[in-house]
């Protein structure tokens, strides 16, 4: 992986999380939650201030893995996303990555952005996947 920085979408209709993290230290971390209706502005930023090389994004589907409303949302996001700034997407399966974070955040006992933590969620598990399995968008 020839990426210096990564980061990851938990993509909403409303709201998405963002996380980053390193391909060297390869540890995500919660970013921040930004509304979707601005996330390729903010991602066009992300990319240039730190030199993202690779987007996950998370891919909504059922638990019987199949598509949903959400996952084709989420994917024709992706689409427009991809023509509006030139780095490599990535998908990740994000089954029950919400339901994790918010048990994260409870068990914390203080405020947690739940969005970021699902994109962190999402980008772990991204970074411990083989590459050979790894599923460009």
């Amino acid at each position: 992986m020839d990426a210096k920085q990564l980061l990851g979408l938990d993509v909403g209709l409303a709201r998405t999380g963002v996380a980053r993290a390193s391909a060297v230290a390869r540890q995500a971390e919660p970013l921040m939650t930004i509304e979707t209706s601005k996330a390729l502005g903010t991602l066009a930023e992300l990319i240039e201030k730190q030199s993202i090389g690779i987007i996950v994004v998370g891919l909504p589907r059922n638990l019987q893995g199949e598509d949903t409303d959400q996952t084709r949302w989420v994917r024709k996001w992706v689409k427009e996303a991809k023509a509006a700034v030139e780095v490599p997407f990535y998908w990740q399966d994000e089954a029950l990555t919400t339901v994790i974070a918010r048990a994260g955040a409870v068990a914390h006992k203080k405020p947690r952005d739940v969005d970021a933590l699902a994109a962190a969620i999402i980008l772990q598990d991204f970074l411990d996947t083989p590459e050979a399995e790894r599923v460009i968008c």
